[in-house]
């Protein structure tokens, strides 16, 4: 087994340590040494992966900021999907709150202390799970108002899918829990200065854990909402698509199939390449060369920045692709943010107002 060391905050990341001599690695009872001096995972590692983290915060930050505020100026008229949208951007949010913490860890060590270890640990692992959760329940309410339109009236109410919401972020709580029991802060070695967060309590047990909740990301942040959201947009398109059609409907059955696809093409080579390096952890799979070694430990640091973009589209996705959001938006901005001038700000109000005229003769628009 290699002494690749998790460098970043989770045990969501995996990456390979900065050490200034010589690793030596031992596998399958054959002893070589990698050199790290020329290292080529140095350069992603120290300056392109905290750039891309950088980005992914920036963008991610505004647009499920501006998702959650338009959301909450009209929070007593939210329909059923605006509540999983609601939950959904505060989830993504939180998560992308955490990138900081982990671009601070690659550039200077965790600095923050054994507390905030803890949270952020907690917070990451909770966000992650519940986002992906909260998008296979986005797909699952699209199924039962457009394939059960009529059996679904009873279930589809806002105080149901605020208490699916809720039992949710309970049970990605009690999923998140062990991390704060694992977590703590201690060096990369023995007599090293520079300290990580990453599973250092407890010995064999939080090992045991951190096996675990690999499994638990390939579950339930990935293979579950991917089944899910693949079954029910099928059956949404199916439906659609043998229904009268209208442009509305066209663009419905296009963005069920753009939310699935870009979920898919965003974590699954994240996921394909955690479950190799797994199956290397576990002594399934050698590692026979510095090479191969090198290869793996960039595949997870470019797969999760491919992963956490999926933040920044969720808002794109769900939300700013809808008539009735862009509206909302045009409305909300002038007032709280005062960002046009008189001439612009009535060219806004006036497309606002057509659009408006325009989307009163349907009863079907959603955001999604």
């Amino acid at each position: 087994m290699s002494n690749i060391k998790e460098h970043m905050i989770f045990d969501f990341s995996d990456f390979l340590s900065n050490e200034s001599e010589n690793i030596m690695v031992n596998l399958s009872h054959e002893l070589f040494t990698c050199d790290t001096e020329k290292d080529p995972l140095f350069l992603y590692y120290t300056l392109l992966q905290p750039l891309v983290f950088s980005m992914v915060f920036l963008l991610g930050l505004s647009g499920n900021g501006l998702l959650l505020l338009v959301l909450l100026q009209r929070r007593a008229h939210l329909r059923m999907t605006d509540i999983y949208l609601l939950h959904l951007a505060l989830a993504d949010l939180l998560l992308l709150l955490t990138l900081p913490f982990a671009v601070i860890q690659v550039l200077t060590g965790w600095i923050f202390g054994n507390f905030l270890c803890k949270l952020v640990g907690l917070l990451h692992r909770l966000n992650l799970v519940c986002g992906s959760l909260l998008l296979a329940g986005i797909g699952f309410d699209r199924y039962l108002a457009i394939v059960h339109v009529v059996s679904s009236l009873q279930t589809r109410r806002p105080q149901t899918v605020h208490l699916i919401c809720a039992l949710l972020w309970l049970f990605c709580l009690a999923l998140s829990v062990p991390n704060v029991v694992f977590l703590s802060v201690g060096p990369r070695r023995n007599g090293d200065t520079w300290l990580q967060c990453h599973f250092n309590n407890h010995g064999i047990h939080a090992n045991d854990w951190f096996l675990v909740s690999r499994f638990l990301t390939h579950v339930l942040c990935f293979l579950l909402p991917l089944v899910i959201m693949g079954y029910c947009y099928t059956a949404v398109v199916f439906t659609l698509y043998h229904s009268q059609q209208s442009l509305e409907k066209q663009g419905a059955i296009r963005l069920a199939m753009v939310v699935t696809l870009v979920f898919c093409l965003c974590w699954l080579p994240y996921n394909i390449t955690l479950f190799l390096d797994t199956l290397v952890r576990l002594g399934l799979l050698s590692q026979k060369t510095c090479q191969s070694r090198d290869a793996l430990a960039l595949g997870l640091m470019v797969t999760e920045s491919i992963g956490f973009i999926h933040c920044c589209l969720n808002p794109i996705l769900y939300a700013f692709v809808g008539v009735r959001f862009r509206n909302d938006l045009l409305r909300l901005l002038p007032k709280q943010f005062r960002v046009c001038g008189p001439m612009l700000c009535a060219r806004c109000f006036s497309k606002v107002s057509v659009s408006d005229t325009a989307t009163t003769t349907t009863t079907t628009s959603q955001y999604i």
